[in-house]
């Protein structure tokens, strides 16, 4: 008998020894194990629960589409495609407890779909040579995704990538067993924030929110943390989202490699989601502190959180491009949106006599955000700063009305 069951995704013709190896730790620690096939050319030494061809054909393809086409990364798109759809299917059916897959650029490609087929809670696992390289980008990656990084496995098995492996094998079946999945029957509001130093509003709203009876997540909004909100959001997993962190926008139009993709607050728009909006931090672009100063923000103010993270203060253009990048991204919503903004400040430090203080920047960027604002949005200017209970009370007066009406739905 077998208490989780595990499903293996890989290219079986080139990686059939690793497979094989992560199969039997998990068969060895009491899990069960499926096994798919995502090679295109060659074939397994044992044949696997679905073969390649049944990868291919769930595709609305075939393998020998993927050979003729004669491309490497069509094929492998072809073989992405198949996977994402039969495992998709297969998780909904419950065949497995567990996802883990292995690959080099080829095969975490393949698997960043194939993950993003699979729902929040089920633990999924990427064992990778790429692992946690910037070749990845943060809008291709789930909310709860895992990666591992495959030292030593270019090729074959060795004690080095057997380390990695064996330790990702025990780590998918572990969370498999230990996993304590969301409950969707409990309405979820989705906030994005950053520490309390900088912000604080999260303080007083989550424990307001949860009065109502509601369950409150809040998402770091330092480019992964948005990421996964974005993710989240997409599937429609959030009754209300209130989205007031809304920095990693400007940091996506100003360079920076911490941002959450271009689609950053657009995905609960488009799910017709009701928002309210707002701006914190909006005047910051972070950085990677131990990278040199992009040219283009050199000269700027900027603020050290700590060794890894640098925070540069925007000037007044470019905070009035801040402000239409957002009014761009909330243009598209087709639920109910709010933005409110907060017109003393967005942040601890930019309060009077902090050092962050820029009166100017702040004026311009209101004034543009006032003049650019969607016709589809609610503007509520707010004469108080983000962290004042002012900015509070609007909110929950703003959720309060939406409760009333039918807006967001009653627990």
């Amino acid at each position: 008998m077998t208490d989780r069951t595990i499903l293996i995704v890989g290219t079986y013709d080139t990686k059939d020894d690793e497979l094989n190896y992560i199969a039997g730790v998990i068969r060895g620690q009491g899990g069960g194990v499926v096994t798919m096939d995502v090679s295109v050319l060659g074939d397994p030494t044992e044949p696997t629960d679905f073969s390649k061809h049944d990868v291919a054909e769930a595709g609305g393809s075939s393998i020998q589409a993927a050979i003729d086409s004669g491309d490497e990364n069509t094929a492998m798109q072809i073989m992405a495609q198949g996977a994402s759809t039969l495992v998709s299917r297969l998780c909904a059916d419950g065949r497995f407890d567990g996802l883990l897959v292995l690959g080099g650029t080829m095969g975490t490609d393949l698997a960043l779909d194939v993950c993003n087929a699979v729902p929040l809670g089920v633990p999924k696992y990427i064992v990778s040579t790429v692992s946690f390289s910037p070749l990845i980008p943060a809008e291709r990656l789930p909310a709860d995704v895992q990666m591992i990084l495959w030292a030593g496995g270019l090729y074959g098995l060795n004690a080095v990538c057997k380390a990695s492996l064996s330790q990702a094998a025990g780590a998918v079946l572990g969370a498999a067993r230990a996993v304590e999945k969301p409950d969707t029957k409990r309405l979820l509001i989705g906030m994005t924030s950053f520490g309390k130093s900088f912000l604080s509003y999260m303080v007083a709203l989550k424990p307001a929110l949860e009065s109502r009876g509601f369950d409150v997540a809040v998402f770091h909004a330092t480019g992964m943390g948005g990421r996964a909100f974005e993710s989240l959001a997409a599937q429609g997993a959030f009754a209300c989202v209130m989205d007031f962190a809304t920095q990693e926008v400007g940091n996506f139009i100003n360079g920076s490699a911490i941002h959450a993709g271009e689609s950053r607050l657009t995905a609960a728009g488009r799910a017709g989601i009701p928002q309210i909006v707002s701006s914190g931090c909006y005047d910051l672009v972070d950085l990677a502190g131990w990278q040199p100063m992009p040219e283009a923000l050199q000269g700027l103010p900027s603020h050290a959180h700590n060794r890894l993270l640098t925070s540069v203060v925007l000037d007044a253009p470019r905070r009035r491009d801040v402000a239409r990048a957002l009014a761009e991204r909330v243009a598209g919503a087709k639920g109910e949106t709010v933005f409110v903004l907060p017109t003393q400040g967005c942040h601890a430090l930019d309060r009077p006599g902090a050092d962050l203080c820029d009166p100017d920047g702040l004026a311009a960027f209101v004034d543009e955000l006032t003049k650019v604002c969607p016709d589809n949005v609610t503007l509520k200017a707010l004469d108080a700063h983000i962290n004042d209970d002012a900015f509070v009370d609007t909110v929950l007066a703003t959720f309060d009305d939406w409760l009333a009406r039918g807006i967001v739905p009653r627990p």
